[in-house]
């Protein structure tokens, strides 16, 4: 299967694809640039900043967003308004990467090194309260995170380890008993899980998405016209448009010109819909 191109090239570093209704659509992130941008239905991209840097967002239950920026997370409000939360740390060689939301309403960031030093990467969650703790520390760069359907397995990619891994998870206990799931996988980035328990996973130095079956097995591969594809997410009315984002990091100028570009593809599965968060 191959992925067809919806954009131009409108990101240097695109990542975080997500679809919400409340929102009216797909929202993207131009992740280093700190912009978060969103797609017309006619086609036309707009973008706003919100940060020097933009690692994830969510919907909130109330409208609006929740928000992963370079050291911590901030909240949109319905009327557009932004308000960052304290700083998590103050080390600026840190900063957020990937995130998402869990089946109770909880939103969950990982972070990477600038200079990506192993083991120098954590995961955060905030909690509807506005409380927040690490979940998961000693990664290196902190990567895809999405839950089973029944919201009783975690998905998660540190993509070092070059493998995505699965967690049990409960309310209480959080994320337990981490095992691998799929592995030799050449730079796995931001992951998506479909309706029917795949998890579909963005190969960074793959120029692809691979669809992973529940039991681990391959069984999908969705070729994308550049090197560098960076997460996915289900959209589009009957979520059953799988869009991909792309980057033109460590690129030079005249290479792959169309990286950065948003594309997409129908596989013929559905995904659900978008966790959001409840504080």
């Amino acid at each position: 299967m191959k992925a067809e191109q919806i954009t131009d090239p409108v990101a240097y570093h695109a990542e975080g694809p997500v679809w919400s209704d409340t929102w009216g659509g797909l929202r993207w992130l131009d992740m280093l640039a700190g912009d978060v941008l969103s797609l017309a239905p006619d086609g036309t991209v707009g973008r706003r900043n919100v940060g020097t840097v933009v690692a994830a967002v969510r919907p909130r239950h109330g409208g609006g967003a929740v928000i992963a920026v370079e050291r911590g997370f901030a909240l949109e409000e319905p009327d557009g308004t932004v308000a960052p939360l304290p700083p998590l740390w103050s080390d600026d060689g840190i900063r957020m990467n990937e995130g998402g939301c869990d089946p109770d309403g909880r939103f969950y960031c990982g972070t990477i090194a600038y200079d990506v030093r192993e083991g120098a990467a954590s995961v955060y969650r905030l909690d509807p309260d506005g409380s927040t703790r690490v979940v998961l520390d000693a990664v290196t760069i902190s990567n895809g995170l999405d839950w089973s359907p029944d919201g009783t397995r975690a998905y998660y990619v540190d993509t070092a380890t070059g493998r995505i891994d699965v967690f049990d998870y409960d309310r209480e206990r959080g994320l337990t008993s981490r095992r691998p799931f799929a592995d030799a996988l050449p730079g796995p980035d931001g992951l998506t899980v479909d309706a029917d328990g795949g998890v579909w996973v963005a190969l960074y130095n793959g120029g692809s998405v691979r669809r992973y079956a529940p039991d681990g097995g391959l069984d999908e591969v969705v070729e994308v016209p550049v090197t560098k594809a960076t997460a996915c997410t289900f959209g589009g009315p009957g979520l059953d448009r799988l869009f991909i984002t792309t980057s033109r990091e460590n690129l030079a100028p005249d290479e792959e010109p169309d990286a950065g570009a948003l594309f997409a593809c129908t596989p013929g599965v559905r995904g659900m819909p978008t966790r959001g968060f409840s504080g």
